[in-house]
């Protein structure tokens, strides 16, 4: 095998399909790209048996050819090389020789033959969503996937098709965060399937906010995401998801709205003094107009106050820093209304002006103690 490329070209393909090798394996393969040279192009893949990820980038073939090099190694060394034309070739036993101007290595690569192959997408129904558009979505929820194996089907996102909308909605027991935008080209009216949270991380990275179009296709088993000349490939979850629609509360006894910007602002300039492994609750009271918020942990004592609009009458909850922190930093505008029933019951935020139809975001409040 020989060809040529353009440093920057390869070396993108190289970054992206790596997102999909195994860091350490007892398949040594599985922490190897396998490179494959035919026609005009190249074909880089990364495969961990979980996820696959693979791309196609213009060459200069000189001899077609088959080969796996160890993606940390190859990595570094194009990313070392001077700008210009990368030439790569592979000789007996797939000893390696990659050049570049003056530069020079020699590595030995591995047997193709032994490289697992990505599994097939029995094809069942297939959508499409602009890159930008899905690369927001995914933002704005999957840090509520669950990293908890006791119930794994919450360790991926649901994807829910239906009357050409795509709603995704991730949830870990103790939140639930959903996100809804129209979709087109589905071809089928309902549909759903749960994509694992690390695929949908890798996937994320992927996409850029273009219009561009991201074909999704869904199999029996598994499922692929193709961005122009890239494809990631996951399998599917199996198992039952929450039903989102029953969990979610339409009726609330409080309604308030604050600006989110400050809103995030004093959740994160109070729980400077709250130490992750404690979990001390941030303790919020909803009065006239605002919210006043305190923490009390072995370090010390922080309160502030939020101006809102609405009346609160004084209730007190108490919720885990962390959860609201990533709430307030993914949900989009910049008013946000905050919906409760009780102490108790799930605390909803939705963007103000937007309705429930864009982003919703739900939190288990936690009980507090005196003196919390």
């Amino acid at each position: 095998m020989k060809f040529s490329c353009e440093k920057h070209i390869l070396l993108a393909a190289i970054m992206t399909s790596a997102r999909a090798c195994a860091g350490k394996s007892p398949i040594p393969a599985l922490e190897g790209l396998l490179f494959e040279a035919s026609g005009m192009s190249i074909k880089v893949t990364g495969y961990d048996l979980k996820k696959g990820i693979y791309t196609r980038i213009d060459a200069d073939v000189i001899v077609e050819g088959k080969v796996v090099l160890g993606a940390r190694l190859v990595s570094e060394i194009i990313r070392s090389l001077p700008d210009g034309m990368v030439t790569i070739s592979v000789g007996k036993n797939f000893a390696t020789h990659i050049a570049c101007e003056n530069a020079e290595f020699d590595i030995i690569g591995s047997e193709p033959d032994d490289y697992p192959e990505l599994p097939r997408i029995e094809y069942e129904s297939g959508a499409s969503i602009e890159q930008g558009k899905l690369k927001k979505m995914l933002s704005e929820t999957i840090f509520a996937v669950s990293d908890s194996e006791s119930r794994p089907i919450y360790t991926g996102a649901l994807f829910e098709i239906e009357n050409d909308e795509l709603t995704i909605v991730a949830v870990d027991g103790f939140r639930l965060a959903m996100r809804r935008e129209p979709i087109s080209g589905s071809d089928r009216e309902e549909n759903s399937f749960v994509v694992p949270g690390i695929a949908l991380s890798e996937l994320e990275k992927i996409c850029s906010d273009t219009d561009d179009t991201v074909r999704i296709t869904v199999g029996s088993k598994h499922i692929s995401f193709t961005i122009g000349e890239t494809v990631l490939v996951s399998r599917r979850l199996e198992g039952e998801f929450l039903n989102y629609k029953k969990t979610i509360p339409t009726e609330f006894s409080l309604n308030i709205t604050a600006h989110r910007p400050d809103l995030l602002r004093i959740v994160e300039r109070v729980s400077l003094i709250i130490d992750e492994r404690a979990k001390n609750p941030l303790h919020c009271v909803f009065g006239d107009n605002e919210i006043k918020m305190s923490c009390i942990t072995p370090l010390g004592k922080a309160e502030d106050v939020v101006m809102a609009h609405g009346a609160g009458g004084d209730l007190s909850m108490g919720f885990n820093s962390r959860f609201l922190k990533e709430a307030l930093r993914a949900a989009p505008g910049n008013d946000l209304r905050l919906s409760i029933i009780n102490s108790i019951s799930p605390f909803v935020i939705v963007p103000e002006g937007e309705g429930d139809e864009s982003f919703l975001y739900m939190i288990l409040p936690i009980r507090l103690k005196a003196g919390e």
